[in-house]
């Protein structure tokens, strides 16, 4: 049974530390670590914030997950992570 749209979503903002840190990274090549762990920490946490919404929903699914992202402001961006919250039966 389809229960309809769910969604989850974290807005994050960059750290001046860090930007100096990855400024100097991208100069010289190699992974920007410092951006990397904030992108997972990001996705973990809309990640949680959507099974959080599905189960409220009354779903023990969800398919068609997604993840986007959208730069909010100079400095901030938000991580959204959407599908569509199930309910899935036995046969």
């Amino acid at each position: 049974m389809t229960l309809g749209v769910v969604r989850g979503n974290t807005v994050r903002a960059r750290h001046l530390g860090h930007d100096f840190v990855a400024g100097f990274r991208n100069l010289v090549g190699g992974e920007v670590r410092e951006y990397a762990k904030l992108v997972a920490e990001s996705r973990e946490q809309s990640l949680d914030r959507l099974q959080a919404r599905a189960a409220e929903m009354g779903a023990n699914a969800v398919v068609g997950m997604r993840f986007t992202t959208s730069v909010l402001m100079q400095g901030a961006a938000e991580m959204l992570a959407y599908g569509t919250a199930v309910i899935v039966e036995d046969e």
